[in-house]
């Protein structure tokens, strides 16, 4: 049976939800690996278009902003670990308009978590935005970065 919530308690569930990536980022060690693991995950069972990749990519981006927002009120805590939205997100960035191989998912998966972990400029300078675009937009740039390095890669 459905407890009921009321609305705002709701929209706080729902928004821990989609931000910890269906309760991903609640493990106890290494959320933020865990939940590229699960983007991971998800673009090798679902294997989306380029079209595809890139309407998944801005739908959850944009969710991601306002759900990691909410949570980090929720939390009481900026930028979160529980919090691996964003991770997800970055991941889809470094993977996007590449073959989706193993060797590339792979790739992308340590050099995604690589630039995550290390935040070299102008990854740190762009995590001190704030709110759910600070916690969402670091983690991009690290996905671009990874991409680039990957593309670079993919035409030699």
């Amino acid at each position: 049976m459905i407890e009921y919530l009321p609305m705002d308690d709701m929209r706080r569930y729902i928004s821990k939800l989609i931000a910890t990536v269906f309760f991903v980022g609640l493990i106890p060690f290494a959320p933020g690996t865990f939940g590229t693991l699960a983007g991971m995950i998800f673009i090798w069972a679902v294997k989306p278009s380029f079209t595809w990749q890139l309407i998944i990519l801005i739908v959850t981006l944009l969710i991601g902003i306002w759900v990691s927002g909410v949570v980090e009120k929720a939390f009481g805590q900026k930028d979160c670990v529980h919090i691996v939205i964003d991770e997800f997100v970055g991941y889809l960035c470094s993977i996007i308009f590449l073959p989706l191989t193993p060797t590339f998912m792979i790739a992308a998966f340590f050099l995604f978590r690589f630039f995550d972990i290390l935040k070299p400029p102008p990854i740190r300078m762009i995590e001190k935005l704030g709110g759910g675009a600070g916690v969402m937009f670091d983690d991009v740039a690290a996905g671009i970065i990874t991409n680039i390095l990957l593309q670079i890669f993919r035409l030699l």
